[in-house]
């Protein structure tokens, strides 16, 4: 055995220093006249007299008052005479002439000689009395106290234990006692609460108001939490002796926290979805915004999925038992999990038979709430049997399904689910759900209303658009038309190429300003007059003045245009402007110009003149048309952009095609909040056919 080690079953108490010591036991031994034959050290702490002071006086005389000898000798004649033991509280002779009051246990003993003696065991009342009341005190404590309280010993065994921690664990005291934490109560985080108590041995400082969760055997189903609190446990010589823990049930105050940080993060959830949700009319977009809202706070895996007939405007099929088909527009998990494969990959259309919940969801417009999913759930949540088995890896224990409705109609659904967030989901986390979806699902239809109406400009435009140009007559021409990347910018803007007699021709860009379908619908006009116009060998000016009178008549319509004559005989073109951005001018060997021309007013505004501007155009010179929404950006101001221009077209560039790829890959590469026209016309030579020249 190490030194200084303890005997393992050794009781405390009986070490130096122990329970004895504390109550001071003085022991005194008498023969049969009642003479002191033996004296304790403690019993010279307890009177007052040395061993030589008091061994062979009679202990009545040295010890008792005269008024009580009689009745002590009459007590010392009946232990001695074999009446067995006497025991109670006696008045004593101090030295110094005080009085103390001495517990006593008295008895006869008797040596191998037949002779007889008396021993007496006395303590000091008040020592006693203090003990037996810490005692009594610290047993009623443990009884009664509603704290639960346990004691542990140096190895961490449970040797104390109170009712109120019976009740708290739901194990009978009899089933713990003399076993460890991880032993008896293996509901806990026993490596936690083992670690924490073992720091309370070694360093002697309290760890109070320790957090813990977990299930007890009393109530198995739900989580309790409880506030624990760790002291070392000394004796009167400050050994260490064990380990005092109490516990107190917090699982009320833990639910009303759990419930208040909740509500906060729901909060969150709204104020995060009114900023997130909608900054843009692009379907996928507005999808993909309402997960990330919602993963990880709120859920761990959410999908948007909507109906297809939604999108292509087919009405539901008649037959209500039938599959019900949804495209999936966005999903998110919160971490790597395999419920994500167990989703509909975005963009592919996923059929739903009516057992599924997702598709109970979208037919009745009614939410489904399953706050515990068993694995005879899972195949009514996933589209086949091997997604079933993914979210069963995953852990899904609680679903949630609150339909996408706006407008009074249902769109689609969202679907959410909880792993690894403990938390089911219940009523409160049901509203909140649908009243995001609600949300979402009104800026969802307002992108799909604003995509169908992008769709049917752009047909439009295109089909207004001129198709497959002629090839001029001196000229090599190349353009490109480019629809904006906003929802709903789409429509206004034009471009033309029209054979005029004597070989030339007329290169028409313009604008009408606004978009949709109204703006195409009267840039369709425009191009028609236009070519109308030009069809009566007007000059520019003339033409932009008509087209500004017919504009006027339509309204409030507004619209710009250049609109150029190229001559290929005498190597010139005669231009005018409507309020438009100068063209630009490119000649070999020396920096393109951006034409200085009388700008004009807008087409529309009445009673303003246009003029024509005459400019040569040798061979391998370009004439650069173009709209705005080529050179103008919210974050640069005009002047800048323009001067980006004319640097791009100072680089060499085989054909206008290339030309056109150039301009728009570096000026309108991320695609712009406005629609392009460009077109670029290069002078060639004319071939020698003897034809003479125009008027």
């Amino acid at each position: 055995m190490p030194e200084g080690e303890a005997p393992p079953d050794r009781d405390p108490a009986m070490d130096p220093g122990g329970l004895l010591d504390v109550l001071g036991v003085a022991a005194v031994v008498l023969d049969a006249q009642g003479r002191i034959v033996l004296w304790s050290p403690q019993a010279e702490d307890l009177f007052g007299y040395r061993a030589a002071e008091a061994l062979g006086h009679p202990a009545a005389r040295v010890l008792v008052d005269e008024q009580h000898r009689e009745h002590v000798l009459s007590l010392f004649a009946q232990v001695m005479a074999g009446g067995g033991t006497w025991a109670g509280v006696f008045p004593v002779r101090h030295k110094d002439g005080t009085t103390l009051l001495a517990e006593f246990r008295n008895m006869r003993l008797e040596d191998v000689s037949g002779r007889y003696y008396a021993l007496g065991l006395a303590s000091k009342q008040a020592t006693l009395r203090r003990l037996e009341r810490d005692l009594a005190l610290s047993l009623r404590l443990m009884e009664q106290s509603p704290i639960g309280l346990a004691v542990m010993d140096t190895a961490l065994r449970y040797v104390l234990i109170n009712p109120a921690l019976e009740r708290i664990n739901g194990i009978p005291a009899a089933h713990i006692l003399g076993r460890t934490v991880r032993e008896a109560l293996p509901f806990l985080d026993a490596d936690a609460i083992e670690a924490a108590m073992r720091e309370v041995l070694a360093t002697g400082t309290p760890l109070l108001n320790q957090f813990t969760t977990g299930r007890t055997h009393a109530d198995p189903h739900a989580e309790h939490a409880w506030s624990a609190s760790f002291f070392r446990l000394e004796d009167p010589a400050h050994r260490v002796i064990g380990v005092a823990v109490s516990v107190v049930d917090v699982t009320e105050q833990h639910r009303a926290a759990t419930a208040a940080a909740a509500a906060r993060r729901r909060l969150t959830v709204i104020a995060d979805a009114a900023e997130r949700i909608g900054t843009t009319l692009d379907l996928d977009t507005t999808a993909r915004e309402l997960a990330d809202v919602l993963v990880p706070e709120f859920a761990d895996i959410a999908a948007v999925d909507v109906l297809e007939g939604v999108l292509t405007d087919s009405p539901p099929p008649a037959d209500k038992g039938g599959p019900t088909l949804f495209r999936a527009l966005a999903v998110k998990a919160g971490y790597p999990t395999p419920a994500t494969e167990a989703a509909d990959p975005v963009g592919q259309i996923a059929r739903y038979d009516a057992t599924r919940l997702v598709a109970r969801c979208a037919r009745t417009g009614r939410p489904v709430l399953l706050a515990r999913v068993t694995d005879r759930d899972l195949p009514r949540i996933a589209r086949d049997d091997q997604a079933a088995e993914r979210l069963r890896q995953a852990g899904v224990h609680s679903y949630l399904a609150v339909p996408l409705r706006a407008r009074g109609q249902v769109l689609g659904a969202l679907d959410l689910k909880r792993a690894r967030n403990p938390q089911p989901f219940d009523h409160d986390d049901l509203v909140l759900a649908g009243e995001l979806a609600a949300r979402a699902a009104v800026t969802i239809d307002n992108a799909r209303w604003y995509q169908r109406q992008r769709h049917a400009a752009l047909t439009l435009q295109r089909h207004l658009l001129p198709g497959p140009l002629p090839r001029p007559p001196g000229l090599e021409v190349a353009y490109r038309y480019q629809p904006a990347a906003s929802v709903g910018e789409v429509g206004g803007d034009w471009f033309d190429v029209i054979p005029l007699s004597a070989d030339r021709t007329a290169l028409v860009v313009g604008d009408v300003m606004g978009s949709g379908i109204n703006a195409a619908a009267t840039m369709g006009q425009l191009r028609t007059a236009t070519r109308t116009l030009a069809g009566l060998d007007l000059a520019p000016a003339a033409v932009l003045t008509h087209l500004d009178r017919i504009v006027a008549g339509l309204g409030e319509a507004i619209a710009t245009c250049v609109y150029a004559v190229h001559d290929p005989h005498r190597h010139r073109c005669r231009i005018a402007t409507a309020g438009h951005l100068p063209p630009v001018h490119t000649r070999p060997g020396r920096p393109p110009l951006l034409l200085d021309l009388p700008t004009g007013a807008p087409l529309g505004v009445g009673g303003v003149a246009f003029r024509d501007t005459l400019l040569g155009l040798a061979v391998d010179d370009e004439l650069v048309l173009y709209t705005d929404g080529l050179v103008e950006t919210r974050d640069h101001d005009i002047d800048t952009r323009l001067a980006a221009l004319t640097d791009l077209l100072g680089r060499p560039r085989p054909s206008p095609e290339e030309t056109c790829d150039l301009l728009l890959a570096a000026l309108h590469h991320q695609g712009g909040h406005d629609d392009v026209a460009l077109l670029v016309a290069r002078a060639r030579p004319l071939p020698r056919t003897g034809r003479p020249a125009g008027p």
